[in-house]
């Protein structure tokens, strides 16, 4: 950590943030004042401010300016250094597609899908198909995990009434009713008493394409939705990956939305959708519902660019922390 960021940059006011980072700038700080002119921006777009020229006070319009041109210069060159291993390992005609990619991410250019409904809340990778449903034949393996579905769900049943196996995934919104998951990978971090209980499952998980993100990825559960629940719309964060359901328990009147087109799950029959979308999920039925979900690599990315948005993701991290944000 910097002795910017250990100073306690976020407790004081965006105007007094610039301040100490320009201090900070004429005493060629830069690393230090490039993470004080962040937080101050960050800060200040929270509160609905420094969005534009009509939410920023004519006074410090010159000075929010100069800020924002510092960060883009900046934080190009701190994800340009993280992805510099990527780049001896592929090249850079490999990567060719990621470009834009980085340039979105570093206030370069601005997201924009050609899907109005597809609104990534922190990465976007331009130039793959924008769908709120993926076709099975992206998912060849989705037949193998498909022959599985009595296995898991044997090893699902038997670990289901353990409570000190279960967490909760986060508020449905609904009330009493709730989602919790029995993880596997969460942020990143496996559950080993988890994988001890459901070995064939854990097993089977080691043979697919899971995002595989330091401290982030992968991220799979047994996902377990409880009578009246209803998960509220919401959006996930990048589309370079993709979210499967293998459907293990499913009463009447559960339902999965995606972009607004609705999806009915069937037992044993996998699905794979774009969480970019906005998407809500429902159990109306009078019993619980369970699906097992896992986040893999978008397919429609190569093998490079998977590296580097891995790497990005990780730079992109690292950043925030830095800044305390």
């Amino acid at each position: 950590m910097t002795d910017a960021a250990a100073a306690g940059g976020t407790a004081l006011t965006p105007e007094a943030l610039l301040d100490r980072a320009r201090s900070l700038e004429d005493r060629q700080r830069d690393g230090d004042a490039l993470l004080d002119y962040y937080r101050a921006i960050i800060l200040a777009q929270r509160q609905g401010r420094w969005l534009n020229r009509g939410t920023t006070p004519p006074e410090l319009q010159p000075r929010v300016s100069h800020a924002m041109r510092f960060v883009k210069a900046g934080r190009r060159h701190f994800f340009g250094h993280a992805l510099e291993p990527v780049l001896a390992r592929h090249g850079r005609s490999a990567l060719a597609r990621f470009e834009p990619c980085l340039a979105i991410q570093a206030g370069e250019a601005a997201a924009a899908p050609p899907d109005p409904r597809q609104r990534p809340s922190i990465l976007y990778f331009p130039g793959l198909p924008s769908t709120p449903y993926f076709d099975r034949s992206h998912f060849p393996w989705f037949e193998k995990l498909e022959r599985q579905t009595a296995t898991i769900r044997e090893e699902l049943l038997a670990a289901l009434p353990r409570a000190e196996g279960s967490e909760r995934v986060f508020a449905s919104g609904s009330g009493t009713p709730s989602w919790n998951g029995l993880y596997f990978w969460r942020h990143g971090e496996r559950r080993a008493d988890n994988h001890a209980r459901c070995p064939r499952t854990a097993a089977l998980l080691e043979t697919l394409p899971l995002v595989r993100i330091d401290g982030q990825a992968p991220e799979v559960m047994f996902s377990v939705l409880a009578p009246g629940t209803h998960i509220l719309p919401h959006r996930g964060v990048t589309n370079t990956r993709v979210v499967c359901h293998l459907p293990l328990v499913v009463p009447e009147d559960c339902a999965l939305v995606v972009g607004g087109e609705k999806h009915v799950w069937q037992e044993g029959r996998a699905v794979a959708f774009d969480d970019t979308y906005e998407h809500e999920a429902w159990n109306r039925g009078a019993s619980t519902r369970v699906v097992l979900i896992l986040d893999v690599w978008n397919p429609h990315l190569t093998a490079a660019e998977r590296d580097a948005v891995a790497a990005l993701a990780v730079a992109i991290r690292d950043f925030n922390e830095a800044a305390g944000l």
